[in-house]
C-alpha cells in the first residue's frame, strides 16, 4: 500500500469529518468540482444530480468530497450543497478568482483548476468532472485558453473526464497538453473522447484498460515527484453517446448564437451548453449527466486501486 505524508491542514479548508478520516487513513477520496452544479445543470435537478454523483463514488468504495467556496472557506456538507444548488449569483471560481473570493468571504463554485488547487491542499489525488476546459475555437484571435490546462501542468491531481468539451478546439487542446508535458491516458480507448461522443479521432500516446493500470502510472508519478497532474480520458457510456455529426451541427448553431449575443469569456461555456441542450431537445444534458456519473465511478475505482498493495 502506498503511504502518503499527511499535510498540515490549511486554515482555509473546512474538511468534513468523513473526508478527514478517510484522508488520515489512506482511504480513497474523490474530489468533485462544483461549477457543474451551479453553472452546468438546470435547477432543481442540479441538487439531485450532485447527490447522485456523491452516491456513485460511495457505491464504488470511495469517499466523495464536493469542493466549493462558502463564506470564505473551502469545503461543504450536505446542507451547504443544497444552499449552493439553490443560491443566486454564485461566482464561477477559477485559479485567478480563488484568493479574491476567499479573502472577501464570498461564495463560489469551483472550476476544474480551482478544484485541483483545493484538492491538492487537502491531500486528495483524484478529481472527477465532466470534461476539462481547453483551447476555444477561434483562440488564434481571442487567445481564449482555459486555466485548466496550465493547472494540469503544475498541480499533482489526476482528473478523470470524458476528454475536453466538444465545443472546444480539440486538436489544439491536445497539442497544448502535450507541450505542457501533461500525460493523457485513454481509459479503454486509443483516442481522445469528445465529451458527448466517444471519439474525436485524435490518437493518444497512452492507453490503460483497468483502474489498476491507471493507478500504477499515478503511483509512479508520485514516486518521481512530478509537479503536474494527469488527464484520464474516459469515453461516455455507449448507450448515452450522441452522434458526432449531430453534435457538430448543434455546436455550429450555438457558436453563431453566442457571436450574435456578444457572449465571450467565462460566460461562453455555460451559454453554449444551455444552447446545445435546447437545440438537442435535452439529449446533450442527459448525455452530460451519464458521462459525469461514469467518470465519478471510474475515479473512485482508480482511487481505491491507488492505495492497494
Amino acid at each position: 500500500m502506498i503511504r502518503t505524508a499527511k499535510p498540515m491542514r490549511n486554515p482555509v479548508l473546512s474538511i468534513s469529518p468523513e473526508v478527514a478520516e478517510a484522508l488520515d487513513g489512506d482511504r480513497p477520496v474523490v474530489a468533485l468540482e462544483s461549477t457543474i452544479i451551479v453553472h452546468g445543470l438546470p435547477r432543481p435537478r442540479n441538487l439531485d444530480i450532485a447527490r447522485q454523483l456523491e452516491k456513485a463514488v460511495r457505491e464504488e468504495g470511495g469517499v466523495p468530497a464536493t469542493i466549493a467556496v462558502l463564506d470564505g472557506r473551502i469545503g461543504l456538507d450536505d446542507d451547504d450543497l443544497q444552499h449552493l444548488a439553490e443560491a443566486e449569483g454564485v461566482a464561477k471560481v477559477s485559479r485567478r478568482d480563488l484568493p479574491v473570493v476567499l479573502a472577501r468571504g464570498g461564495d463560489g463554485a469551483t472550476t476544474v483548476s480551482a478544484t485541483m488547487i483545493a484538492a491538492h491542499l487537502a491531500g486528495i489525488k483524484i478529481l472527477a468532472t465532466g470534461g476539462i476546459g481547453g483551447v476555444h475555437r477561434g483562440a488564434a484571435e481571442s487567445f481564449d485558453v482555459s486555466a485548466d490546462l496550465h493547472e494540469l501542468a503544475s498541480t499533482p491531481v489526476a482528473v478523470v473526464c470524458a476528454g475536453a468539451k466538444a465545443i472546444l478546439d480539440l486538436p489544439k487542446t491536445l497539442e497544448v497538453l502535450e507541450s505542457l508535458g501533461v500525460p493523457v491516458i485513454g481509459h479503454g480507448t486509443d483516442t481522445l473522447p469528445a465529451f458527448w461522443y466517444r471519439s474525436s479521432g485524435l490518437t493518444l500516446a497512452t492507453r490503460c484498460d483497468t483502474p489498476a493500470e491507471v493507478a500504477a502510472v499515478l503511483r509512479m508519478q508520485h514516486r518521481l515527484g512530478y509537479a503536474g497532474g494527469t488527464v484520464i480520458a474516459n469515453p461516455i457510456p455507449e448507450a448515452a453517446a450522441l452522434a458526432n455529426a449531430d453534435v457538430e451541427r448543434a455546436i455550429g448553431e450555438a457558436l453563431v448564437a453566442a457571436a450574435e449575443n456578444g457572449v465571450a469569456g467565462p460566460e461562453i461555456t455555460p451559454f453554449l451548453l444551455a444552447h446545445l441542450n435546447d437545440i438537442t431537445g435535452g439529449a446533450s444534458l442527459a448525455a452530460n449527466i451519464a458521462l459525469v456519473e461514469s467518470n465519478a465511478r471510474l475515479a473512485a475505482r482508480i482511487a481505491a486501486a491507488f492505495f492497494e498493495n
